[in-house]
């Protein structure tokens, strides 16, 4: 097994262990994984907790940086109503959300 497939194995079991531990104690996983929580209301509001910070902000784009890679959000009149360390929200008419590495 090369040195790069044996880090993934060690990683997807340490996830897996992780959410076991997280279904006993009952703890969201989003917590113990370390996962960002997008909360979206329609088209028009998303609200995002566990982020690493903003990498681009613009009228009609959103970029952010998490655990896992980047969220990145489309559409018009963007505003962000709330920005703090580790949560924020945006308001606007939102055409797209993604999530990539």
């Amino acid at each position: 097994m090369g040195d790069r497939n044996l880090k993934n194995f060690i990683r997807k079991k340490k996830e897996k262990a992780k959410l076991g531990f997280a279904n006993v104690l009952e703890i969201p996983e989003d917590i113990l994984l370390n996962l960002p929580r997008v909360v979206m209301v329609g088209n028009v509001h998303v609200y995002i907790e566990n982020h690493k910070g903003v990498i681009e902000y613009t009228s009609e784009k959103l970029r952010v940086a998490v655990n896992s890679g980047e969220i990145k959000i489309t559409g018009e009149d963007f505003f962000l109503k709330t920005i703090l360390p580790d949560e924020l929200s945006l308001e606007g008419k939102i055409d797209t959300l993604v999530f990539g590495q």
